[in-house]
């Protein structure tokens, strides 16, 4: 088949609302849904230039695809439901985009499941913590807050965990999630409410983990790794729903918040490297035909997808361990440099919520409610005021939805919707997106511009590998504010309040 023109592949693509853009069917081979996506007028020349460049390329054996083409060879995957989402973060990924959300019928046999949906760091997620203090009671003490959390939490890629683990806690780590560290006096019992899931996925079961897997994760528990992966010190800058803030414990501006952005690091990518091996050759025995390799897929109820499904929810309990053992140190950092206990700073979860995760939830389908597989991945789950499985504190203002910004940009809160229930199985974006990749980030930026860049915005920054921070340089990403925008007019989540940064720390 001859490749389409940039021109006729825009033929399949239909400006619905001005937030809101449909793929029709045709747009790859097989697609059994439409595909849509989530972006305004500002972001959506990214995503069609990715796609202009694909089209002047004369042959793409094995090379890199565009997310919205990505968003279409998802909607060709056996048993997807209603359509493959794409949200205004949406990039390309490893099969699916990330910033891609697909559903999948549970009551459907031939329905599947598929680790380029959850992506290598499972369970990658952002937690927010309050205190109840301002501005101007750090800024005295600013840089040396700094450097007490560059102490306290291990940062980098090799980074060792400080919190004792032997093999036997590990096993029950796995098992447990959140309830180890409660078990172990590393988290408060109020944190487990203010997770996602509760902090512990039941399904999840160690045996389905590979001794390799353990292996790489048994030294990394409770540290914060590298990449996008960050501890950030932030104040409110705006408050855009006051009632929603204050559920929230935030009651005004300058109140200083403590941002946490880690995974299961290198556990939780073999089970996704362990599992794509199983997959291929449940594709090759179930005849399961994907437009992308990437895309190695089993059927939900086969032996392959049940254990990815157990070994993904035990990568997941280690992410929340992980994120709960840095919540611990950070309280520790913070009592230390302010001569008070955690308790008395009200260094409280604010919530705790997952970006790479695929999930059992209820949802209406053409009037029925029926169970789906929902993969989310570099996307936030966004349940609606009211809903059963979020907590009692924020039954009144939907769940909350930390969306963190890049360095040195803002980050916000947001809330979930009953559009958003409906629209994107309560879904909805979960950062920025990369706009550069890294290659082009490292080649085009410097490191002296960005630090100064940093310093003169008054953030003061700890980095483990220099190199990182022209990767994660504000310019490698979409704008933030744009993308949260986006969702925001679309009504699949609503703004509640913006942070911006003072200090940032990264492996």
């Amino acid at each position: 088949m001859s490749k389409r023109t940039f021109e006729q592949e825009m033929a399949f693509c239909t400006r619905e609302t001005p937030n809101c853009i449909t793929i029709k069917e045709g747009f790859v081979p097989g697609m059994n849904v439409p595909g849509k996506f989530y972006v305004n007028e500002a972001l959506e020349k990214l995503v069609f230039d990715e796609l202009r460049s694909f089209s002047r390329q004369s042959s793409n054996v094995g090379g890199f695809l565009p997310a919205i083409k990505q968003i279409g060879n998802v909607a060709a995957l056996p048993g997807i439901c209603k359509y493959s989402i794409g949200l205004p973060d949406v990039h390309s990924g490893y099969g699916f985009a990330i910033g891609n959300v697909a559903a999948f019928d549970m009551s459907n046999p031939e329905a599947v499941v598929s680790p380029g949906g959850v992506g290598f760091d499972i369970n990658c997620g952002v937690r927010l913590v309050r205190t109840n203090l301002l501005i101007n009671d750090v800024l005295p003490v600013k840089e040396r807050l700094a450097q007490a959390l560059f102490d306290h939490i291990p940062v980098g890629v090799g980074s060792m965990g400080i919190i004792p683990t032997k093999q036997q806690d590990l096993e029950e780590a796995l098992q447990l999630g959140i309830d180890w560290s409660l078990r172990e006096g590393y988290a408060w019992p109020e944190d487990k409410e203010h997770c996602e899931e509760y902090g512990r996925m039941l399904n999840a079961d160690p045996n389905c983990v590979s001794s390799r897997a353990k292996k790489r994760g048994l030294p990394q528990l409770g540290t914060l790794g590298a990449g996008n992966h960050y501890a950030e010190i932030q104040v409110v800058d705006e408050i855009y729903d006051p009632f929603v803030a204050k559920k929230m414990g935030i009651d005004q501006k300058g109140q200083v918040c403590i941002m946490i952005h880690s995974g299961s690091r290198g556990l939780g990518h073999q089970v996704a490297t362990d599992s794509l091996v199983e997959m291929e050759r449940a594709m090759s025995r179930d005849n399961i035909q994907t437009n992308d390799r990437q895309l190695a897929c089993a059927r939900i109820n086969s032996v392959e997808g049940q254990n990815y499904m157990k070994g993904m929810a035990a990568a997941a309990n280690y992410a929340w361990v992980n994120r709960s053992s840095m919540t611990f140190l950070t309280r520790q950092a913070f009592a230390k440099v302010f001569n008070q206990s955690p308790e008395d700073l009200d260094m409280h979860v604010i919530y705790d919520v997952s970006h790479n995760i695929a999930k059992v939830e209820e949802h209406m389908v053409d009037g029925h409610c029926k169970q789906l597989l929902v993969h989310r991945k570099g996307s936030t789950r966004a349940f609606p005021p009211h809903h059963p499985l979020i907590p009692v504190d924020y039954q009144l203002t939907g769940q909350p939805v930390i969306v963190g910004g890049t360095m040195g940009t803002c980050s916000y809160v947001l809330t979930g919707t009953d559009t958003g229930m409906r629209e994107t199985f309560g879904s909805t974006c979960h950062g920025a997106g990369r706009a550069l990749s890294r290659n082009k980030s490292r080649n085009n930026l410097d490191y002296g511009d960005v630090l100064k860049r940093l310093e003169d915005m008054g953030i003061s920054i700890r980095v483990a590998s220099p190199k990182l921070i022209m990767e994660e340089a504000p310019e490698s990403y979409k704008d933030v504010t744009q993308v949260v925008q986006t969702c925001h007019d679309a009504d699949i989540s609503k703004m509640a309040i913006k942070l911006k940064p003072i200090a940032v720390v990264k492996g």
